[in-house]
């Protein structure tokens, strides 16, 4: 495979890099981490995110432009969920990573398995500091 096939063109980046973008921003992920445990509506998630209602709305409409979040109507109420099970699992290998594991792969399930991945690189950089100081 040469360099110019493995690249992809621009306008394909753009979609996944305006998710990862929502992503950034702490108040959504907040959002979204509260929606993996099911759905709630605003005042819920408000509440729980630390956010003005306002903020979490203006959040939602933003996540639901993209189609990581849905809505489903009741009545005057709206309640809010993940978009599908790639969010889920973007949302799971996020935090999975930022708690330094490594996703293994799929349970038969579809669950994911995750292992606790050694910090080796932590532990090299102590022993070149001891070696040069007892030097």
């Amino acid at each position: 495979m040469n360099a110019r096939s493995s690249v992809a063109p621009v306008e394909q980046d753009a979609a996944p890099a305006a998710v990862f973008g929502l992503l950034a921003d702490p108040g959504r992920l907040r959002i979204l981490l509260l929606l993996r445990s099911g759905e709630a509506n605003v005042g819920q998630l408000s509440a729980h995110a630390g956010l003005s209602e306002s903020a979490t709305s203006h959040a939602l409409r933003l996540l639901r432009s993209h189609r990581v979040v849905r809505v489903r109507r009741c009545g005057r109420q709206a309640f809010y969920s993940l978009d599908d099970q790639h969010v889920q699992d973007l949302l799971d290998i996020a935090v999975a990573h930022s708690q330094h594991r490594r996703v293994v792969g799929y349970a038969p399930s579809g669950q994911l398995e995750l292992t606790t991945r050694a910090r080796t690189d932590h532990s090299r950089g102590s022993e070149r500091r001891a070696r040069r100081g007892s030097s």
